[in-house]
């Protein structure tokens, strides 16, 4: 459980949104100046394919993108991390696997997320990305939203979590609080969206999440994800304050085509 009580973070939380949105700061990181999709513009990708449909031909052809031009990730559901792993091997390459828990919904209980977990690190993941529970964290249940957080935080150590706010349901408000709550319970990052609920990631959700964030000095980061498909698009997610970025486009970003032809 939670060590705090749900008043306790009420109280917690009221705090970091009157913070938060009086903060008038601008977001630096290394990659707040880029401008170019170069070697350091793809070690922010994740590339990512999630659709249902998607087959073992598709997979591969992710990876051998990813490998081509040096991209952060392959962010994939588990059922084809091990492939993932393999394939990369064989590449020799310093793309990682990275796998998706409780996505897109973020309804699976907490132990068939944390089981999840393990599963895809045993395959081979060495990031996670999970889905809150938004509904609970939209009742206002604090503390069963970090139990959730903090246990597959704990089943996936020393592996990073990424973890998925689906910005698209909340208000600002929400948007902190989430934030807040995933970087107490000891997200490596917070996340935008799944991109499987409509809409997608804005420069305004970056910059709120960035702030929500900032005060773990560095040890919390924002990943911007859904709708981002052409340069410019994740140049504004950069400057925003992401220092990740999800999206099925990368190869075509990278190749400098005005967008690409993913859905993600």
């Amino acid at each position: 459980m939670s060590p705090r009580t749900n008043e306790e973070w009420t109280s917690l939380i009221a705090q970091k949104v009157t913070e938060v949105l009086a903060d008038t700061s601008e977001p630096a990181t290394s990659f707040s100046t880029i401008t170019t999709p170069d070697h350091a513009f793809a070690s922010g990708i994740d590339h990512t394919l999630l659709k249902p449909d998607a087959t073992p031909a598709q997979i591969d052809a992710l990876v051998d993108e990813a490998v081509k031009y040096r991209f952060k990730s392959c962010c994939v559901n588990g059922v084809y991390v091990n492939r993932v792993v393999e394939r990369l091997k064989g590449a020799s390459s310093e793309t990682i696997a990275c796998a998706v828990i409780g996505f897109p919904l973020g309804a699976s209980t907490t132990a068939a997320k944390a089981f999840e977990t393990r599963d895809a690190i045993t395959s081979g993941a060495q990031e996670i990305d999970m889905v809150i529970p938004i509904g609970l964290l939209k009742f206002k249940d604090y503390a069963n939203v970090h139990t959730d957080i903090s246990f597959i935080v704990q089943a996936a150590a020393p592996v990073p979590v990424k973890v998925i706010l689906e910005t698209v349901f909340l208000t600002p408000e929400e948007i902190i609080a989430a934030s807040f709550i995933s970087a107490e319970a000891g997200a490596a990052f917070v996340k935008t969206c799944t991109g499987f609920s409509g809409g997608g990631a804005t420069k305004e959700d970056v910059k709120l999440m960035w702030k929500s964030v900032k005060y773990k000095e560095g040890q919390v980061k924002v990943k911007a994800s859904a709708g981002i498909r052409s340069l410019d698009k994740c140049l504004e997610m950069f400057q925003a304050g992401a220092e990740r970025i999800g999206t099925s486009s990368g190869a075509a970003i990278m190749a400098s085509t005005a967008a690409g032809e993913g859905a993600y």
